[in-house]
């Protein structure tokens, strides 16, 4: 591929965190790289939370992406489970912010339809659709199918937006 961006995806959760990394040229996509970081279900949140800090920051610095897209909390009836997924989620958004990458948020609506067509489906189907689109791609747990499916999706919208900037250039030019 030439021109290709470098995406990661990134599923956060406080006990693992789902990334998977792929390039786009805007047209194909090319598998690199998924796993998950997992937290010590024992240790204070604090160390979780540090935990999940430093094996994104290996991720990164080992893969080199220029771009990240995260999923968006959805809230649940937990509200402490909601605001332990969002302090992951602070975790998730703070590593690529300090690696200078813009990042992109998605809704896991969002995140299904792109990849499955329909905004409520189950994980084996996201993993599924998640192996056709990158078929060399082996997730080693749902929540990395689902950070390669939220690393689609990013990639799928940048395609559209630069679309939708080169009608604009183009009508500006014939105007």
């Amino acid at each position: 591929m030439r021109a290709a961006i470098r995406i990661v995806g990134i599923d956060p959760g406080l006990r693992r965190t789902g990334w998977g990394v792929i390039d786009t040229d805007g047209v194909k996509l090319g598998y690199v790289a998924c796993g998950s970081v997992s937290s010590d279900s024992n240790g204070s949140l604090g160390h979780r939370l540090r935990q999940l800090f430093d094996g994104l920051t290996e991720v990164l610095a080992a893969l080199s992406p220029e771009e990240a897209a995260i999923e968006q909390t959805f809230v649940n009836r937990d509200g402490a489970a909601t605001l332990k997924l969002g302090q992951a989620r602070g975790i998730a958004m703070l590593v690529p912010a300090l690696a200078g990458l813009v990042i992109a948020e998605y809704a896991p609506n969002a995140v299904k339809k792109t990849v499955v067509g329909a905004g409520h489906c189950d994980k084996d189907q996201i993993r599924a659709m998640v192996k056709c689109l990158l078929p060399r791609a082996v997730p080693d747990s749902a929540d990395a199918a689902d950070a390669l499916a939220i690393a689609i999706t990013h990639a799928h919208s940048r395609a559209w937006t630069k679309f939708q900037e080169s009608v604009v250039r183009a009508e500006r030019a014939a105007s």
